[in-house]
């Protein structure tokens, strides 16, 4: 109520220029400019080609590598993600979408159609990457030691120890005719194709390709498999046939074939046997890559990593299944036996 020139605030008589000197300075304060002042949480980029329900194992491990680093979603980092769904064809516009959102760095991983994309949606935005390809022949870095650009990440270079599980899967399990099951749109494929070949003409194996391109070919891929007699099964490489590794072990325990994968989470599913390099601890080194990055280092100073360490991991209880009697020499360099 106004009072002979005065103002009556909660009670308090206040002269009316300093109601107004109040006012003003409480509107300066509770501007949302000034809420705006908080520092901004840094945006990752998370970019795969398979589907959030069948690689959730290998984001937690990004995101374990961006903990390790200091960076906890939803507290001090945001990550946008981007699932292919299985399609290599969506990666290109994906990596756009994260471009456009002006991240600070993106993780493309799932192999070398995610590394494409992203370097070809941006030059200027750090990248790693996660491959089992050699990223120099295929054009991502300039070298191991010293990238030279804005990519740079880690290869397991898994193609190239095809020979290796097709030696593997014979110790295991003698067969004449392996077939081999590939992505002909991983880039990786053909080379590792070549090498299981190659070792199955050594060992005097009979060898048929198997090309899956989406999930949507499995059913096609079996009908072949049996129809040509093959009594063996290669698993090659790569993100989408891994997202589908359920379906995978599940033809092989109906048709009572031995199987070989490169990843342990087949074995966890009821494959036979797996060799090859730790995937998901390549994507935990991405997401330590990756919070590096966010503290300043830089992508074309950093050396693309290679995993030194290969896991064999076997289920015992599948090959007692199969009625296959697992050698002790493999057993004894096994790292993970699943009873």
């Amino acid at each position: 109520m106004i009072v002979f020139g005065k103002l009556r605030l909660f009670g308090v008589h206040v002269q009316r220029r300093e109601f107004i000197t109040l006012l003003g300075g409480a509107t300066v304060a509770w501007t949302p400019g000034a809420r705006a002042q908080q520092p901004a949480v840094p945006v990752v980029g998370f970019l795969n080609p398979t589907s959030s329900k069948l690689y959730e194992f290998n984001a937690a491990a990004f995101r374990k590598g961006l903990q390790d680093e200091g960076f906890v979603e939803g507290r001090n980092v945001r990550i946008e993600y981007r699932w292919g769904e299985g399609d290599y064809s969506l990666l290109p516009a994906h990596a756009a979408e994260l471009v456009n959102l002006n991240v600070a760095v993106i993780g493309a991983t799932g192999d070398v159609g995610s590394a494409r994309a992203a370097m070809m949606a941006t030059s200027t935005i750090p990248i790693v990457f996660t491959i089992g390809a050699d990223p120099v022949k295929i054009g991502l870095v300039a070298s191991f030691n010293r990238p030279g650009g804005n990519a740079t990440g880690i290869s397991a270079i898994t193609s190239q120890i095809g020979t290796k599980r097709i030696q593997v899967l014979y110790q295991l399990a003698p067969r004449s005719k392996v077939a081999l099951l590939m992505n002909p749109n991983n880039p990786s494929a053909a080379m590792e194709q070549h090498d299981a070949e190659t070792a199955a003409t050594i060992l005097g194996q009979k060898s048929v390709v198997l090309n899956v391109a989406s999930k949507d070919d499995f059913l096609a891929a079996f009908d072949t498999f049996v129809r040509e007699g093959a009594d063996a099964l290669f698993v090659a490489t790569d993100p989408m046939l891994l997202s589908q590794r359920e379906a995978i072990a599940t033809f092989a325990a109906k048709q009572r074939i031995p199987a070989i994968h490169f990843e342990r989470q087949y074995p966890l599913v009821g494959g036979l046997i797996s060799y090859g390099t730790s995937i998901s601890g390549m994507y935990h080194q991405a997401g330590i890559y990756c919070g590096q990055i966010l503290k300043g280092a830089k992508p074309a100073e950093m050396p693309v990593l290679q995993p030194i360490k290969f896991e064999l991991v076997v289920n015992l209880k599948t090959a007692r299944d199969l009625g296959i009697e697992v050698p002790q020499t493999l057993l004894a360099i096994a790292d993970e036996v699943i009873e």
